[in-house]
């Protein structure tokens, strides 16, 4: 290839990442990236003609951007979505405004490293701004092409500039006389740049694990977190789950171990509300809140387990949310993070401090449930301390109590009764995400007059039904379900899986009870798709939980886990080693003895045969180890081998050479140090070697290849060398 073409080319691909690494992180919308596209292939046409822009206007449009974009951002004239995620578009923006100038203008050294600089900023912009896997894949190719683009900027330098001096010129040629008619072996510069970017990472990989960790895990394109507040506040208006489920956008990742039982049937828990006023839940206790400090220990304790067989392990990677709240499984016991502190309310709900970043933690959590009969025999009377998870609305309509009664008219004890009020829930009404109800009284215009809703209509229902029957209730909002992913093996939990359920109070037990009246509905249980298109996200989500689980995310936690892994292995290594020592003393102490008689002259006799076979295959296995050496070695594989896959230049293939003088050595005809090759070649007399040194110096110093039919004809010279007395 032209080495000038070959040069635009990498350099122009480079460029090309540093959008692309950009575009990921979805910065850009579809006007901005046809734009830039346009810009780039417009520039590549214009190379060389005098349609290009001079240097000194691309240096004015540079100089008038710069405080172009300052007032932009001043005065807010481009709409972005906060001051935080202004700064990096702005940023991003006039990086690639700078960038198109460059590329429409004519071009020298210095506009070149422009333009590779511009796009570094671009790679290093992106990487705060996007956690997506693709970003991997972009930052992989922009190293590939931008290793290539450096080394030919650098081999195109120093051709010029031996070029000059050859020449005697004061000037520098143009770039269009240099290396114009340069045949260009391209296929060894990216094999180059591949293994400089193998070393890189081999060296950089040990660092990546074992440097200290600093803030979250990557701040992300929304810095002001999905929207969730509306569901997860102390006071929650009927309908703010709705909102969040309207979305489609991802929450968490959750991986399960231990006792995880299902993967579908999921509840993660988020806030508890006690207090309903007809139109809204709130905590009647919100100032009471517990801290938990991490300790010792890196798990943060805040519960005690009943049953440790059943308990779960999740690890959530969660992402930038606007609220403070823990998502975990009932019932948490122990939360492993990198905070240094836990809050829990009285209704069991768990937060923190936090800034809008993406975090990752492991929880612990007793999954077990009293059984069925212990809950039916449950009779005991509520304590003055409930008394805010059985109070009614202000204004309660004498059909939801009637209505209740009659439901529960067959029911002889609380579980019984819970149970028939969401069955009836579940079956008689309908699922929508409309908000239908309203008036003055929602949940009863919900059951009497629409009949349909969603969740938080279903669980406010059976909540204060219940509560009319004098049983302690909460509702409890959080996620439910999600899409398993078995190629990552994770649950991923969207915001259309924001969810209510109700929690009932066994106070025998001392347990809060999951029962969840919402129906079935396909809008609920939507999954990844199937299909090719759900076959491909559904690995590309596996590889950005791979990115986000081992890049992303990974903090002191990890290192922790990491060390303690490496030292298990260690120990289970040793302890490997010192069995198969132990195993190996005990056969040659019993091998001795035979040999020493101690089991009588037959054992002794067995055992001499045995250890002198051992002794002989040994020996054979060795000698036969050194043939295969030999032979391989004279058949010169390696050197085919390196040939054929990493395609070994002719232009330094000279072994043949070596190889002849090994052949003429062994005939007591050695080189001095006075002869040249071919001054040693005549002064031999052997018209063969003359003819191979010929070739030699044709392609040591002439710096011409051999044909395949040339490599043949010195390997029969070579033979014919070797067979001559």
């Amino acid at each position: 290839m032209n080495f000038e073409k070959f040069f635009r080319v990498v350099s122009y691909a480079a460029v090309l990442c540093g959008f692309l690494s950009l575009w990921v992180s979805g910065t850009f919308g579809l006007l901005g990236t046809g734009l830039f596209l346009a810009v780039l292939v417009t520039g590549w046409f214009l190379e060389d003609s005098r349609w290009q822009i001079s240097e000194k206007l691309g240096t004015t449009l540079i100089v008038l951007a710069l405080p172009a974009y300052y007032f932009a951002w001043r005065y807010r004239l481009i709409h972005l979505y906060n001051d935080e995620a202004a700064v990096a578009g702005i940023l991003a923006r006039m990086i690639l405004s700078l960038t198109a100038v460059k590329l429409l203008q004519k071009k020298s050294d210095r506009d070149w490293i422009f333009l590779y600089m511009m796009s570094f900023f671009e790679v290093l912009l992106a990487a705060g701004l996007s956690i997506s896997a693709l970003y991997l894949a972009s930052f992989l190719a922009y190293l590939l092409v931008m290793v290539c683009a450096i080394i030919a900027f650098e081999i195109r330098k120093t051709s010029r500039s031996v070029e000059r001096k050859i020449a005697g010129e004061e000037k520098p040629k143009p770039a269009d006389e240099i290396g114009s008619k340069t045949i260009f072996p391209v296929r060894r510069l990216p094999s180059t740049a591949t293994a400089l970017i193998v070393f890189t990472i081999l060296l950089a990989t040990p660092l990546f694990f074992l440097l200290p960790r600093v803030g979250g895990a990557g701040f992300g394109g929304n810095q002001n977190g999905l929207a969730t507040s509306s569901g997860f506040a102390d006071t929650v208006k009927l309908g703010g789950i709705g909102r969040i489920q309207q979305n489609n956008e991802i929450v968490m990742r959750v991986k399960l171990e231990g006792n995880a039982e299902s993967q579908q049937d999921l509840y993660f828990r988020g806030i508890a509300l006690d207090t309903f006023d007809n139109r809204s839940w709130s905590k009647s206790k919100t100032s009471l809140k517990a801290p938990y400090v991490k300790g010792e220990s890196d798990v943060i304790q805040v519960d005690y387990p009943a049953n440790r067989e059943n308990i779960s392990i999740q690890t959530i990677y969660l992402e930038p949310l606007d609220t403070p709240v823990l998502f975990v499984l009932p019932r948490a016991v122990g939360v492993q993070g990198g905070f240094p502190i836990i809050y829990k309310d009285p209704y069991g709900g768990l937060s923190f401090s936090r800034g809008y970043e993406r975090i990752s933690y492991k929880v612990l959590s007793d999954r077990s449930l009293p059984p069925v009969s212990q809950l039916r025999a449950d009779d005991q009377p509520y304590t003055a301390d409930v008394w805010s998870f059985r109070t009614l609305p202000p204004l309660t309509d004498q059909r939801i109590v009637d209505l209740a009664s009659q439901i529960t008219a067959r029911a002889s004890n609380r579980y019984d009764k819970a149970r028939a009020i969401e069955s009836y829930l579940q079956n008689s009404f309908g699922y929508t995400l409309e908000q239908k109800a309203g008036g003055a009284d929602p949940l009863a215009d919900f059951l009497f007059n629409v009949r349909e809703g969603h969740c938080e209509y279903f669980a406010t229902a059976m909540a204060i039904m219940l509560r009319t029957q004098g049983i302690a209730t909460r509702v409890v909002n959080g996620f439910h379900g999600g899409e398993y992913n078995d190629a990552a093996d994770v649950t991923v939990v969207r915001q259309r899986n924001a969810h209510a359920w109700v929690e009932v109070y066994f106070p025998k037990e001392d347990a809060w009870i999951t029962f969840d009246p919402t129906p079935f509905s396909e809008e609920e249980d939507a999954g990844a798709g199937t299909g090719i298109t759900g076959k491909f996200n559904k690995y590309l989500e596996a590889l950005e939980t791979l990115w986000i689980q081992y890049f992303v995310a990974y903090d002191d936690q990890g290192q922790r886990s990491l060390a303690r892994s490496v030292r298990s292995g260690l120990m289970d290594y040793q302890a490997a080693v010192a069995s198969f020592s132990a195993r190996v003393e005990a056969i040659l102490s019993g091998l001795l003895a035979d040999l020493r008689g101690d089991k009588g002259l037959r054992a002794s006799a067995i055992a001499a045969a045995y250890t002198l076979g051992c002794l002989s295959g040994a020996v054979l296995i060795v000698l036969f180890l050194i043939w295969i050496y030999r032979r391989v070695r004279r058949l010169e594989l390696g050197r085919r081998l390196r040939r054929r896959f990493l395609g070994e230049d002719d232009i330094v293939s000279v072994d043949f050479y070596d190889r002849m003088q090994r052949i003429l050595s062994e005939r007591g005809l050695s080189r001095e140090t006075f002869q040249t090759p071919l001054e040693f070649a005549y002064s031999t007399g052997i018209d063969e070697t003359v003819r191979i040194t010929e070739k030699y110096n044709r392609v040591r110093f002439g710096k011409k290849g051999l044909t395949s039919e040339e490599r043949a004809t010195i390997e029969s010279w070579l033979t014919d060398l070797k067979q001559r007395k």
